[in-house]
């Protein structure tokens, strides 16, 4: 015999805001709810390209904010090492969608702090390499992995120069909902993909940096912060000898 509907807990599952759940779907397989804003209702466009502006100069040596807010944002925080692993070899092997690397100029000596992520390249290698079609760009720039046909073969990784793919070695229990994934696939990040088809316009790390080095936005809106910041400001591609024309740009490197 069918049970009336709850309306009011429907509608409170439906709205509820600001506090995360973990939802059993099925045994030892649960997702970790977040709230979204209202969807996208058109399809993706190239009258869009998404990009992001990063000022070494305001990067404050050991700061990780851009980093532990991306973790969280995308649940890499929820990955935990492997039963009888060392602390080196998760170290090594614990998915990463930005690293803190240094870089040193060969000619001054000088070494600079940066965050790097996937580039978001016009022209991306992984996307070329890819035997399935798994890695893919979207129309508005960003490149992404569809965990449903990727294998796992890890021919993007060899081929990102930038080194901003990981690999998911362990069976994972817990997942938020906007970033599903699971053992043998391929993953980097994606500029909040699911902050932007959902009304945001930010992403975790640029409203986690407290010291304003991160400006994201619209690479074609000359109104942009992003584009007005690049106007102001020389900036360079990491590798830009490959020409790639990368979607992230570094100020003062």
């Amino acid at each position: 015999m069918s049970q009336p509907i709850d309306k009011q807990r429907r509608a409170f599952l439906a709205t509820a805001s600001g506090a995360a759940a973990a939802t059993a779907v099925a045994p030892g397989v649960f997702l970790h709810a977040v709230a979204e804003a209202a969807p996208r209702d058109s399809a993706v466009s190239d009258s869009v390209r998404y990009g992001m502006l990063i000022d070494t100069s305001k990067c404050a040596e050991g700061c990780t904010d851009c980093v532990s807010a991306c973790d969280r944002e995308n649940g890499l925080d929820m990955l935990l090492k492997p039963e009888g692993a060392s602390d080196q070899h998760w170290d090594m092997q614990r998915p990463r969608w930005i690293r803190q690397v240094k870089l040193k100029n060969n000619l001054t000596g000088r070494v600079t702090a940066l965050p790097m992520m996937c580039q978001h390249c016009e022209h991306p290698p992984c996307v070329d390499v890819c035997p399935t079609g798994a890695s893919f760009r979207r129309a508005d720039g960003i490149v992404m992995v569809d965990r449903h046909t990727c294998i796992g073969c890890r021919y993007c990784m060899m081929a990102c120069p930038y080194n901003a793919r990981s690999f998911i070695h362990e069976s994972v229990r817990l997942k938020p909902t906007a970033t599903p994934r699971g053992k043998g696939c391929v993953e980097s990040c994606n500029f909040c993909v699911h902050r932007l088809d959902n009304g945001g316009t930010t992403t975790a790390c640029q409203d986690a940096c407290q010291h304003g080095a991160i400006v994201f936005g619209d690479l074609r809106d000359p109104n942009s912060a992003v584009s007005k910041a690049l106007a102001q400001y020389p900036s360079e591609q990491i590798r830009a000898d490959l020409k790639l024309n990368t979607g992230v740009r570094y100020t003062d490197i």
